[in-house]
């Protein structure tokens, strides 16, 4: 099974985003991840929509995005024309979620769900046939460079272990504190895709640091 690599560009520098994105696009990454703050959700701010259509052009990778926002369904127009490729939202909002699920779906881009630490895996149950990632927070979000929560190993090995047993079409992406170790232990637990932020841009050469994850694990 190939693991999939997802640079989080939080790890970075926004003064240099236009490289960031050529560097992540000549790597082995298989996507960029885009970590959407809203200062509601989550209590950090980041960027919206109109950042991720300015930087489309300077990448043919898949762009992942994560919505760590509320009111979802009032802004999901502008990051599905923004060029998302995926969109993951947040079980915890309060709002229709098979109805998001359905947009973005009938859109052709690839839907996720997300779940903060404190949430069970089981909570994903009646919407996983709708959905193409499950993305398990292995750190509260909100905010880049924090410790890996091992308490999360679990969740991440039982939603895989069902998704297998039910021979779903949906793979599962760990986000936070992602390293070798930590992503060794993911990988071993189900994992298919690592968001890595912090650790890759705190290598130095960014091409080199994201390449040699993608090479660990494949």
């Amino acid at each position: 099974m190939k693991v999939k690599i997802s640079p989080s560009i939080l790890g970075g520098s926004f003064s240099n985003i236009e490289k960031i994105i050529i560097d992540l696009d000549k790597s082995k990454a298989e996507y960029i991840h885009f970590d959407v703050m809203d200062g509601d959700f989550v209590p950090n701010l980041t960027f919206g929509a109109q950042f991720i259509s300015d930087v489309r052009k300077f990448s043919r990778k898949i762009f992942d995005v994560h919505l760590m926002i509320n009111r979802v369904g009032k802004f999901l127009d502008e990051y599905i024309n923004a060029g998302s490729d995926i969109i993951t939202f947040h079980y915890e909002i309060d709002e229709d979620i098979r109805k998001i699920i359905s947009k973005i779906k009938n859109k052709g881009i690839k839907c996720g769900l997300a779940i903060k630490p404190s949430t069970t895996w089981s909570e994903l149950l009646p919407y996983l046939d709708l959905i193409d990632q499950v993305t398990i927070m292995t750190v509260e979000p909100g905010f880049g460079g924090q410790k890996f929560m091992s308490n999360q190993v679990d969740k991440i090995k039982n939603i895989s272990d069902h998704i297998k047993l039910k021979k779903m079409n949906v793979e599962v992406e760990i986000d936070g504190g992602i390293n070798f170790e930590t992503g060794k232990t993911c990988v071993e637990a189900g994992a298919d895709i690592l968001v890595a932020g912090s650790f890759l841009f705190n290598q130095g050469d960014l091409i080199s640091s994201t390449n040699k994850m993608s090479d660990n694990f494949n």
